[in-house]
């Protein structure tokens, strides 16, 4: 069991240190059932996520995180290339739970689909690291 997870770019002020950010990919991943693959985490500024946000959902709009699967539950030949993360802190109350927010997505959880089993997920995750 093995998850790469990859943090590019600045950490911003007031962001999880780089080990708790990995912590907390982790932690969602293995909730989700995922054992192992690669994921990019990036933080952004306001003008990235607005053009982010419009290229891949169609709103001109900010927010505060995105992912972006790549492989999904495919199969993989190697090591799972599971995705990206891209936060905007400026736009993100709390940055530990859009990091995990955006980590379950990649782990193919969506909570405008399904029952609040994604969020209910999300919360235990959030207080079983605290």
């Amino acid at each position: 069991m093995s998850h790469d997870i990859e943090l590019l770019g600045e950490r911003p002020p007031g962001a999880p240190s780089d080990d708790r950010a990995r912590e907390l990919i982790a932690a969602a991943l293995r909730a989700a059932g995922v054992a192992d693959g690669h994921v990019a985490l990036e933080y952004v500024d306001p003008d990235r996520i607005v053009e982010l946000n419009a290229a891949h959902r169609s709103l001109h709009e900010p927010t505060d995180v995105l992912s972006f699967p790549i492989d999904e539950a495919g199969e993989a030949v190697g090591p799972r290339e599971l995705g990206d993360i891209v936060i905007c802190p400026q736009h993100t109350a709390d940055l530990a739970e859009a990091i995990v927010h955006g980590a379950l997505h990649l782990a193919g959880l969506d909570h405008e689909t399904d029952d609040g089993e994604m969020l209910a997920l999300q919360a235990q995750i959030l207080r079983d690291v605290r």
